[in-house]
């Protein structure tokens, strides 16, 4: 079976690793784990590795079409992919996303999961249609969150599982198996877009358990912010207030507890920060956070 790729060297690796070493593969991330593998397993007569390639160039089109892809898979290809290239293999076009769709389509779906308490995730084998996340969906499996996820340990969890069903799919295919998949219900689907400034900015008048969640999906990157003092931080790490809560103060005053950490009143608690990165993206942990706000 000739297979085309589009997306991040890894995922054209671990099909290389499974017998499944396509035929082209278009990657993007240039920097990203897997080229250097990808490109041992790709050394072959015939076999072609393109970085970040235009599909709607017209030479690049034209090569891809002489190819002859029986199919075509994706592993995160960060593009609209043009619905006339889709079609170019016979035994159809497919993708892993990592969340259960339709929930959270979009670029990410781990800020929106774990923002939104989902106590599951997982990932998604689809057909690719030219509207994001919108094909049929072939396969599915499911993990849960934990309540210690950020946004990255969320992804790097979910890189195995979506891995397997790219093999999966490639597999089936092999085997002869016509993958149509059941549409998605539209009805159901919540979008996913790269969080804004407003969403990521921090309100102390949220309860506690709101602001860690916030913390955790957009940590380590972008990060959730805060004003301490004068000083704008990005708050990296942060969990919910134990013991005693001074009741003096309003929602956003902040204290010092017993171990010297900074905490901020929330209306139903409090809320630790453990470490946060300032203005020169330098991280603070312990006293450090506090001392912003010595005064």
């Amino acid at each position: 079976m000739r297979v085309l790729y589009l997306g991040l060297p890894l995922g054209a690796a671990v099909l290389a690793r499974h017998g499944f070493t396509p035929d082209v593969a278009c990657v993007w991330h240039l920097d990203a784990p897997g080229l250097r593998r990808l490109r041992t397993s790709a050394a072959r007569p015939g076999r072609l590795v393109l970085g970040r390639p235009d599909l709607d160039a017209p030479d690049i089109a034209r090569a891809l079409r002489s190819a002859a892809p029986d199919a075509i898979l994706s592993w995160f290809w960060p593009r609209k992919i043009p619905a006339e290239f889709l079609a170019i293999a016979p035994r159809g076009a497919f993708g892993v996303h990592p969340s259960l769709l339709p929930r959270w389509r979009g670029p990410d779906p781990y800020f929106h999961a774990i923002r939104s308490g989902d106590a599951e995730t997982g990932v998604t084998l689809h057909r690719l249609e030219p509207e994001y996340d919108t094909g049929a969906i072939v396969a599915q499996r499911t993990l849960a969150i934990h309540d210690d996820d950020d946004a990255w340990s969320l992804a790097r969890r979910l890189d195995r599982p979506s891995l397997a069903l790219l093999v999966e799919c490639a597999q089936r295919l092999a085997r002869g198996e016509t993958l149509h998949g059941a549409p998605q219900d539209a009805s159901r689907a919540t979008p996913a877009p790269q969080p804004t400034e407003a969403e990521l900015a921090i309100s102390f008048q949220a309860p506690a358990i709101d602001v860690v969640r916030l913390v955790r999906a957009a940590s380590p990157a972008p990060g959730a912010t805060c004003l301490l003092g004068d000083t704008l931080v990005t708050v990296i790490a942060a969990h919910i207030a134990e013991g005693r809560v001074p009741r003096a103060l309003e929602p956003g005053e902040a204290w010092v507890d017993e171990d010297g950490a900074l905490a901020v009143r929330t209306p139903d608690g409090g809320v630790v920060l453990d470490v946060v990165r300032d203005e020169d993206d330098v991280e603070l942990a312990g006293d450090e956070v506090a001392a912003l706000v010595a005064d």
